[in-house]
């Protein structure tokens, strides 16, 4: 027994060093950027004594800003990690499925067809996004458009991982493939601006924004920690789930579901972002174990961290210049994705 508890006392402080860093980050970004602001100057500005420039640049630009990372990096992980755990297929993640294509092709839709992106002037920011709610709303659209496909022949499969993932990488074409010939006929004003808007960007989202996004990401947290204990049972194999009384159809459908809600919203505001639903569940389970009880908040808080640290890498690394936060996210991920892999095998 106190065994067990020294056990379980590790996994919080792991989770508490997690928040820890994360107060630690968003402090060091919401003063980094091309207006550098040094701490005294930062707490000025969030108790409202700051000058009328500090208060603008903490309160409209970055906090928001911060608040979309943590929050979408909490969701993509977390999505990620059911996914892997309900499909067993640890390369399971978001943009696996095809689900981010499928917003990339609706942004399309939407910026090329309806005319929704546009040109301003002919300096560095001339390709904008005229009417962003309709883009996000045509890329949330299509995204769910796939998600629902996928539970839809996942069914007729009798929802049987295989079919699941087959069907995502088929769709993941044809999303793709339809990107590419709506580009192919479009103008180059048109096309710059769908290229932009596939670059992920956290600057994109504003206070409603993150409102809604909280309240979504939220919503799913609440129901993935509900079903801990199901995706522990099915995480031991689909016969021992069934065993212990778990209709596993079901929460392959309610996980499944929440997942492609989470990233349908992500990436209808943000953009693609890609790997942190793929590398913070990895690193949280070979850290913490397969216990969702602690996997689900650790993927959610490492996800957090990830894409947090990320932007803030973005904004300062040629600053004022912004660099596009899925690059980044990919440069980090990918190494060390195959670094914990590397591990894997070497465990093996």
């Amino acid at each position: 027994m106190d065994a067990y508890r020294r056990y379980t006392a590790a996994k919080g402080l792991v989770m508490l060093a997690l928040v820890v860093s994360i107060g630690i980050a968003s402090l060091i970004a919401l003063g980094a950027g091309s207006m550098n602001l040094n701490p005294y100057e930062v707490l000025r500005a969030l108790t409202g004594k700051g000058d009328d420039v500090a208060d603008i640049v903490i309160w409209q630009i970055r906090l928001p800003r911060i608040l979309a990372a943590i929050v979408a990096g909490a969701g993509l992980s977390v999505a990620g990690c059911v996914m892997q755990n309900n499909l067993r297929n640890q390369l399971a993640s978001p943009s696996t499925l095809g689900i981010a294509n499928a917003a990339a092709f609706g942004a399309n839709m939407a910026i090329i067809v309806f005319g929704a992106g546009s040109v301003r002037s002919t300096g560095a920011d001339a390709v904008y996004i005229a009417n962003p709610y309709f883009v996000a709303f045509s890329a949330f659209v299509w995204a769910m458009a796939a998600a629902s496909i996928i539970l839809l022949l996942a069914r007729t499969g009798g929802f049987s991982p295989e079919a699941i993932v087959l069907a995502g990488v088929a769709l993941s074409s044809l999303f793709s493939a339809g990107t590419i010939l709506i580009q192919y006929f479009a103008q180059d004003v048109q096309v710059a601006a769908a290229v932009f808007w596939t670059f992920g960007d956290l600057g994109r989202a504003a206070w409603n924004e993150v409102l809604i996004l909280s309240a979504i990401v939220a919503s799913g947290l609440i129901y993935f920690m509900v079903r801990r204990w199901d995706y522990n049972a099915l995480g031991s194999g689909e016969e021992t789930a069934k065993s212990l009384g778990v209709n596993v159809d079901w929460v392959r459908f309610g996980g499944m579901l929440a997942s492609s809600l989470i990233t349908g919203a992500a990436v209808s505001f943000l953009g693609i972002i890609g790997f942190i639903g793929l590398v913070a569940p990895h690193m949280m389970r070979r850290i913490l174990g397969g216990d969702h009880r602690q996997l689900i908040p650790a993927s959610a808080l490492a996800g957090s961290l990830l894409l947090l640290v990320s932007d803030t890498a973005a904004r300062t690394i040629i600053a004022p210049v912004v660099l596009p936060v899925g690059a980044i996210t990919s440069f980090f991920g990918a190494p060390l994705f195959l670094y914990l892999l590397a591990r894997g095998f070497e465990r093996k």
